[in-house]
């Protein structure tokens, strides 16, 4: 594909939306609507073969949602993902990690956004008080055991893609599930 043109319709301080006027392999000509946000980090604090998460109200699907803490900074600044990461952890959760280690990265929504999410996996956890934003009232937080996280995942309970990416590539590093055997 080629991009004839590109134009910004729409910007806030976490995103932009621009559409592109493109033309195929075989010459015809189409449109692709982006959403352009900063990487994200994405936390899994794991403590005693649990994970802590949290709990917001999710306005575009009009209900709360649990998730690993995660998020990107509302302006430009320039600073790694793990500085995000320790930044994302500490404010949602009041958190800090004695050990983080970097997991992974994946694209969030390829089909309309430019958005990646790097993981990281927090360990020896200190608890502290959250320092949530404005747009994170409301927020609670919970650890979980990790058969209780589970049965959560299989009864679409936590609807988070980036958190259910984010499990899987643990999952595959780390042995977490306890389980032996083929699958």
């Amino acid at each position: 594909m080629i991009q004839i043109s590109s134009r910004e319709v729409y910007r806030n301080r976490w995103m932009s939306v621009r559409e592109d006027d493109i033309r195929h392999p075989d010459g015809s000509p189409g449109i692709y609507g982006v959403v352009d946000k900063p990487t994200a980090a994405l936390v899994i604090p794991l403590e005693n073969d649990g994970f802590h998460l949290v709990e917001q109200y999710r306005y575009a699907l009009s209900r709360r949602s649990w998730e690993f803490p995660q998020g990107t900074w509302p302006d430009d600044r320039e600073t790694t993902t793990e500085e995000l990461a320790k930044a994302e952890l500490a404010q949602e959760t009041g958190l800090s990690a004695g050990r983080i280690e970097h997991l992974g990265s994946f694209a969030i929504a390829p089909g309309f956004t430019s958005q990646r999410c790097d993981i990281f996996l927090a360990t020896d956890l200190t608890a502290g008080e959250p320092d949530r934003d404005p747009e994170e009232q409301g927020m609670k937080q919970a650890w979980f055991p990790r058969a209780e996280f589970e049965r959560m995942l299989r009864n679409g309970e936590i609807v988070d893609g980036s958190t259910m990416a984010a499990y899987a590539q643990l999952a595959l590093q780390h042995d977490v599930t306890g389980r032996t055997g083929s699958w």
